[in-house]
Order: structure tokens, then C-alpha cells, then sequence
């Protein structure tokens, strides 16, 4: 009779049944195989049990960062907020230190990473730079350029809104991206979304946005999206290889803080996945700029870009998410300047900051101006102050709000539906922001872009079928 190991042998052997034992079984059964004993087999299967689970850390384990003060009683219940959720993701235990930036909002339930949240860890967490990977900003300089022209050749070549590119229009990235997309398992099926996506700028709050530098009056572009459809499947598959490992090495740990074990063939390859999306996204920047540069027949005379949702390598062995949050320490990418973008809102300047690597900033400045209220909170609070009734806003609500957010500017919406959520007011005092900066030591504003116009997606959802009441017969 052949002898065989079977899941009751091993839980008479004293392991704890789990989805491990399939793989330690057919282990286990090829040592049989290949003339070893009972004993030899029950010890290869032992091999496969996971150790002992990771308890959360103590409240207070870890040192948080505060670097945000509230100025009145709404900016209070925000960082009250925020500091919560910051607390409870910082039990996590391969979590080694946070730190909250000025603009910082609640994305999530309590545990989830604020927006303006930086958080060091042993591992990497696809959590903590959300579905949005390697949300960045870009700028080019375009002398001897009408800012108005930009603004119209910028609207003639890029896309806002859901889905792609059609086919014929299409732009492909370069080989070598596609090439990393082929080579990588969590990309290898996303090549094809990776090129009807290409040159886009998605929804919500991205934008192209045309400005003139303080400094020299030069016409500027700045564009701010992520990674989009790729990006996000990438999430989508990270999350679930992090909760794996979170079920096996800390059930505990809340599924948006789970981790994948960067020494692991899954933390190597979602690195290298991640390496992957962000030379997506910068060539995606570049695209647009370049196809403005075409229309015009003009030459860009200067450009950087950075990115505020993704994960960073120190020498010191850890990695450090910045959700919404800008890298401002010495050599973060091989492309890295000392420069970054800071946005307040389509109203105000876009700050060009030289960062300072504080340590109570974990090494990053703030990436924008941030919310203190909710998309839907927001046109509730401007239903009430323009006497909307139970309908909402009506066409003259949204025309009185913006004659009055956007006056002497020139804002566009892509889908011709104003987004009354992304004006100005929606977003904390830029003043108020700019002050924090300077107070916490997080970034120097050596110049400036004073803007012109922009153009977002605007409220592609309004006329959708979903939306529409049924008519009946």
C-alpha cells in the first residue's frame, strides 16, 4: 500500500488547518515520493506553516507628526479627524513612524491614511498610496507664448473624463514602458488598457491649468493626474496579494493597512510594478505637454514633474508612503530635482517650492491646499448659501457661483458641466496653508504661477443614463 499524507496527519501532528496545507500536502507526499519517511515528510510540511501572527502596536508606539493647526472651528474637526485615523493606522505593526501634513483631510474610515499622510514602514502597503498611484504634477515652460493659446492648443489635445482614447486616436507609450508592463505579473494583462489610456487626465480634482511665472512672465502648463485605469487595477491587485499576507502574519491589521513583504517574490515584483506605472504616468504628463508644443509650434524651455501618491525607498531600508504627500529629501528618483508643485486651487498661484527634507515631515512637503469638507458636503453648504431648493443647485446657482469663484479667469470644464465641488471655495484658505508651510519648515517657495485658466473634467455624471428618470409609457 502507498503511503500518502493526508490534512489529518498533519493536524494530529499538532499543525492549526489552514489554506496553507495545500501547498505543504503536495510537499509533504514528493518527499514520500522520493523514499523518505513519515517523520521526513511531516517535518517538510511543517515548513509551510506561517509563524506566529503580529499583534497591533500600542496607541502612542509611534510618533506622529503633527504638522497642521487649526485656524477655526471646521479646520478643528478636521485635524481632530485626522489624527484619529493617523493613530489607528499607526498600530500597524511593521508601521514605524507618520507624519500629517498642513493641507491633510480624512479619505476613508477611521485607520484609512489621511490625504497630506506620510507613513514609514518596513513594507509596502498598496493602501497607502490608494487607487490614484503616482497622482503627480508636471510643469513646462513655454516662452514667447499667449497664455490663452496654451489654454486653447492644451483643450485641442488632451482628454478628460471616464474611459480612454478611441481607437485611431490612440498614442502608445514608449517600448520600454510597455516592455516593463510585459515583463511584470501584475501588469502583463493591462497592456492594452495602458495604451487607450495613454495621454489622459481622468476626473475629480486633475486639471491642466495655464499660468504665467511670477518670475519672468513666461507662459506655463501644469498638468496633475495619476496613473489611471492601470494604475488602479494595479491597486485592486495589490490589495489583494497585501491582504493575503495580512490574513497569514496579522489578521488583526485593518485590510486598507495590509502589507506585502518587500524580501517576498510579490513585494519585489509589485516594486517593480510600481517603478513600472510611474514612468507610465510621467511619459502620460509629457505626452500632453509635448502634443500642446506641436499645436503651437513651439519649444518647451524648461520642465520637472513629481509625484504625491506612491511609495519611496530611503537608505534607510524603509518605505515611505506619501498619500497626497510631495518627497522633498535629497535623491528620491533618479530624475528627482530639488523642486516641487504645490497647488492651492484654480483661483490662486501654483507654488514652486525647493524642499527642506525636515524631519518632522518625514523628508516631504504638502502636495496642495486639501478639503476640509466632502465633495457632497460642500454643494450642500453652497445649495444653503445660494437659497438652492430641495432639488439642489439650479443652472442660476451654479452660474452666480461661478461668476463669482472664477471671475477674471478663464475655466473650462471638458465635459461642458461646471464641477462646482473643484472651485475655489471647496478647498482650505490657501493663506492659511501657505503660513503652515512656512511655520513647519516643509518647502521654501522660490517662484510662482499666476494663473490664467484651466481646464477639469468637470460633471461628466450629469446627463448619464443613470441619472435620467424613466420615462413611462
Amino acid at each position: 500500500m502507498i503511503e500518502i499524507v493526508s490534512g489529518q496527519d498533519l493536524i494530529n501532528a499538532g499543525m492549526s488547518q489552514g489554506k496553507w496545507f495545500r501547498h505543504a500536502l503536495v510537499a509533504a507526499n514528493k518527499v514520500l515520493e522520493q523514499g523518505g519517511s513519515m517523520a521526513d515528510a511531516l517535518a517538510t510540511a511543517r515548513t509551510f506553516a506561517p509563524g506566529p501572527t503580529l499583534p497591533l502596536k500600542l496607541e502612542n508606539d509611534v510618533e506622529i507628526h503633527m504638522n497642521i493647526r487649526a485656524e477655526d472651528e471646521f479646520e478643528r474637526d478636521n485635524v481632530e479627524k485626522v489624527n484619529a485615523t493617523m493613530r489607528a493606522l499607526a498600530r500597524t505593526p511593521v508601521v514605524k513612524a507618520a507624519a500629517i501634513m498642513p493641507d491633510a483631510c480624512p479619505s476613508g474610515p477611521v485607520g484609512t491614511i489621511p490625504v497630506g499622510g506620510v507613513v514609514a514602514s518596513e513594507a509596502i502597503h498598496p493602501g497607502m498610496h490608494s487607487a490614484d498611484i503616482c497622482c503627480s504634477m508636471a510643469i513646462s515652460i513655454f516662452p514667447g507664448v499667449a497664455p490663452k493659446d496654451l489654454l486653447d492648443a492644451v483643450h485641442g489635445v488632451t482628454h478628460f473624463g471616464p474611459g480612454g482614447r478611441p481607437r485611431g486616436a490612440q498614442i502608445r507609450p514608449s517600448d520600454a514602458t510597455l516592455s516593463a508592463f510585459r515583463e511584470n505579473p501584475f501588469l502583463t494583462d493591462v497592456i492594452a488598457v495602458a495604451i487607450e489610456h495613454f495621454a489622459t487626465q481622468g476626473d475629480g480634482n486633475h486639471f491642466a491649468y495655464v499660468g504665467q511665472m511670477k518670475s519672468t512672465g513666461e507662459a506655463a502648463l501644469v498638468t496633475h493626474h495619476g496613473s489611471r485605469a492601470p494604475g488602479a487595477r494595479l491597486y485592486d491587485k495589490g490589495m489583494k496579494t497585501a491582504n493575503r499576507y495580512r490574513e497569514q502574519l496579522s489578521p488583526e491589521t485593518l485590510k486598507d493597512n495590509a502589507w506585502i513583504p518587500a524580501d517576498t517574490e510579490d513585494g519585489e515584483a509589485y516594486w517593480a510594478a510600481l517603478q513600472a506605472i510611474r514612468q507610465w504616468t510621467k511619459e502620460n504628463h509629457l505626452a500632453i505637454h509635448d502634443m500642446a508644443a506641436e499645436k503651437l509650434s513651439a519649444k518647451v524651455a524648461d520642465r520637472f514633474w513629481n509625484e504625491h501618491n506612491f511609495v519611496f525607498r530611503k537608505s534607510d531600508g524603509l518605505f515611505y508612503h506619501g498619500k497626497g504627500a510631495t518627497p522633498a529629501f535629497d535623491g528620491w528618483a533618479e530624475d528627482a530635482t530639488d523642486l516641487t508643485l504645490i497647488p492651492l486651487n484654480m483661483a490662486e498661484p501654483i507654488l514652486i517650492a525647493r524642499g527642506s527634507n525636515a524631519a518632522n515631515g518625514l523628508g516631504f512637503s504638502p502636495h496642495g491646499a486639501g478639503r476640509n469638507f466632502s465633495r457632497t458636503s460642500h454643494i450642500r453648504r453652497l445649495g444653503e448659501e445660494h437659497g438652492a431648493d430641495s432639488r439642489g443647485l439650479s443652472p442660476n446657482n451654479i452660474a452666480a457661483i461661478m461668476a463669482k469663484e472664477t471671475e477674471g479667469l478663464d475655466v473650462r470644464f471638458f465635459s461642458n458641466a461646471p464641477d462646482v465641488s473643484e472651485l475655489p471655495s471647496a478647498y482650505k484658505n490657501a493663506a492659511n496653508v501657505r503660513a503652515q508651510i512656512e511655520h513647519y519648515g516643509l518647502a521654501e517657495v522660490v517662484d510662482e504661477v499666476i494663473p490664467y485658466g484651466c481646464i477639469m473634467a468637470g460633471d461628466w455624471q450629469k446627463d448619464a443614463p443613470w441619472r435620467k428618470k424613466k420615462v413611462r409609457a
